[in-house]
This record gives structure tokens, C-alpha cells and sequence, in this order.
């Protein structure tokens, strides 16, 4: 046994020796060390000696396996070494070539604009508040002048994922659970920017999802004209200093008295036009003081505190301003229509 293992090892190692690529050397890996391989089928024998004999047979094996394996992981990292060079001397780089260019992107239409809002209410001594979009039922209406069974709840159809877990059909809920979070002292000063849902067909104008922005005061001695004064800063900050505004009545059940605020067109300045239905005006955003209920709940006394609130569409004011037609553009991700607002 002791002249086949040596034999074995002989022809191995030369077969070790011509080999020419990783392919070969693994065809020598498996026909010596392999489970079916000649030093296998010589240890199988091993039961017909002696027992002095195996121990020196079993240990010229491993030996000889050894070796054998050590021979062809030295090959190899020869013969991979050989075709890295070659690899690199036929890749050369040539380092004098131009680059090619990259598009640099840049911010959403509704980031820049939800942003440039965010900016100017800051600069009015508001701050930023966020809340859940995952909402209970209690925050998002009964807290808000809308208890079960309210039939204005029907103004806003509701995803709803238990009985009192619902996707937030507007950024209210925020301003809810903000004031609640004063314990009944104000002052109380934030605008509310995110996400909210509701059950609408998608169109030119609807979206089941879409942004919302809301702002809330409440503080000793706030009046309708404090309210009238911030919105008519807004409007002429995102719209122009010449725009003009108009409050008209409204509904709404967390706010009394409740307004809709338009503005003047720009396209006709307010002679009229088609784009405003020849009013001269635009509806942009609702608004008013905070109902005396809404505070109650928060825990606010309506005999010291006062408010206002409104709530605007950062969508439709970007169609307003820019001119979109369709709400569906924002969301699309068609890079023809983003690339036009990269300077805007």
C-alpha cells in the first residue's frame, strides 16, 4: 500500500504541474481527494492489515492527501494570479477620457412648496407639529365636534381599519392632540403638514391620498381679524403682493364662525375670466375660530381662551400657482413634468 500511495501522489502532483487553468485543477481536486478517488479505494483496504500496519498506513494517507491539496491551492493562486494581470492589461482605463454625466435632481414641487409654507408660518412665531397617520376615531372627529352618528362626518368618507382605528382624514387630529398635550394652557401656536386619506375617485382634481396643511392659535384675546391678517400674509407671500383675499361664510363643525377664503385670480386680476368662472376669484383654504366645544375637550376654558384654525391643499395651491391641471401630475414621477419646476 505504502508504494500505490506513493505512486498516487507522483502522478497527482504532476498532474498538478501541467495543469493550465482553475478548471483543471479541479478536475484533479476530485479525482485524487474525492469520495470515489484512488487514496479512497486504498483506505477501504485498510482492514486486510495488520494492526501495526494501519496507523502508518492511515497517517501516509493523510499525509499524502495533504500534499496533494497543498500543491493545488499554491496552483491555483498561481493561475489566478496570471489571469488577474491578464484580465487588467486587457481592461487598461484610459484615464484621459471624459466622464460621463450625471442629471443632478432636485426637490419635489409639493417638498419646495410645503416647505416655503412651512418657512413663512415659522417667521410668524408658528412651530411644526406631527401626529399619526394610523388615527383613532376619537382624535380625528369626536374630539374635533364630530361625534358618531354627526352627519357631517359624511363629508369625509373614511378608510377605516378597525371601529376606532381609521387612516386620518385630515391633519386636525394633530392640533387636537396638541392642545390637549397644554393641559388648558395656552399659548398655542403650530401648523400641522402630512399626509391624509379619504375614499375619493381619483380625477384631474381628487386624490385618495393627498397632502394637507393646518394651522392652529389659541391664546388669550384671539380675534377674526388676527386670523384675517395671517391669511392675507400667506396669500400674498405664495401668490403675489397684489393678490387680494376674501373671507365668505361657511360651515364647518370644529370652527365657529366658519369662512372659505379665495383669492384674486391672477389671470384676470378679478375682472373676470374663465379660469375663475367670471367671479374674479379663487377658493383657496378654509378657516375659522375655534368652536367652543373643541376647546372644552381639549381642556381649555372658552370663557379665557380663544382661536383660530384653517386648513389648506398644498396640491391645489401648487395647481393654482403653477398652473397644473391635473393632481394626478404630482404623483406620477413622469420626469418631463418635474424637470420643469427644478427652478421654480
Amino acid at each position: 500500500m505504502k508504494e500505490r500511495l506513493e505512486e498516487l501522489k507522483q502522478e497527482a502532483l504532476q498532474r498538478v504541474r501541467e495543469a493550465e487553468d482553475v478548471k483543471q485543477l479541479q478536475e484533479v481536486r476530485v479525482a485524487y481527494l474525492g469520495k470515489k478517488g484512488p487514496i479512497t479505494e486504498v483506505l477501504r483496504g485498510m482492514g486486510k492489515l495488520s494492526a501495526e500496519e494501519r496507523p502508518v498506513i492511515g497517517q501516509l494517507a493523510n499525509d499524502v492527501r495533504g500534499e496533494i491539496a497543498t500543491a493545488i491551492d499554491t496552483k491555483q493562486e498561481q493561475l489566478e494570479k496570471v489571469a488577474l494581470e491578464a484580465k487588467l492589461a486587457e481592461e487598461s482605463i484610459d484615464v484621459t477620457l471624459p466622464g460621463r454625466p450625471v442629471q443632478q435632481g432636485g426637490p419635489h414641487l409639493l417638498t419646495k412648496l410645503i416647505e416655503e409654507i412651512e418657512d413663512l408660518f415659522i417667521g410668524m412665531g408658528f412651530e411644526i407639529a406631527e401626529g399619526p397617520e394610523v388615527e383613532q376615531d376619537y382624535y380625528n372627529f369626536e374630539a374635533l365636534n364630530l361625534p358618531k352618528g354627526h352627519p357631517a362626518r359624511d363629508m369625509q368618507d373614511s378608510f377605516y381599519i378597525t371601529e376606532d382605528l381609521l387612516m386620518r382624514t385630515h391633519t386636525s387630529p394633530v392640533q387636537a392632540r396638541t392642545m390637549k398635550n397644554h393641559e388648558g394652557r395656552g399659548p398655542v401656536k403650530i401648523i400641522c403638514p402630512g399626509k391624509v386619506y379619504r375614499r375619493d375617485t381619483d380625477d384631474a382634481t381628487h386624490s385618495h391620498q393627498f397632502t394637507q396643511i393646518e394651522g392652529l392659535y389659541v391664546d388669550k384675546n384671539v380675534r377674526m381679524s388676527d386670523l384675517k391678517g395671517v391669511l392675507d400674509t400667506f396669500a400674498k407671500k405664495i401668490f403675489g403682493q397684489n393678490r387680494e383675499i376674501r373671507l365668505r361664510p361657511s360651515f364647518f363643525p370644529f370652527t365657529e364662525p366658519s369662512v372659505e377664503m379665495d383669492i384674486s385670480c391672477k389671470i384676470c386680476l378679478g375682472s373676470g375670466c374663465s379660469v375663475c368662472k367670471q367671479t374674479g376669484w379663487i377658493e383657496i383654504l378654509g378657516a375659522g375660530m375655534v368652536h367652543p366645544n373643541v376647546l372644552k375637550m381639549a381642556g381649555f376654558d372658552p370663557k379665557v381662551y380663544t382661536g383660530f384654525a384653517f386648513g389648506m391643499g398644498p396640491e391645489r395651491i401648487a395647481m393654482l400657482k403653477y398652473g397644473v391641471d391635473d393632481i394626478r401630475h404630482f404623483y406620477t414621477n413622469d420626469n418631463r413634468f418635474l424637470k420643469q419646476f427644478h427652478n421654480a
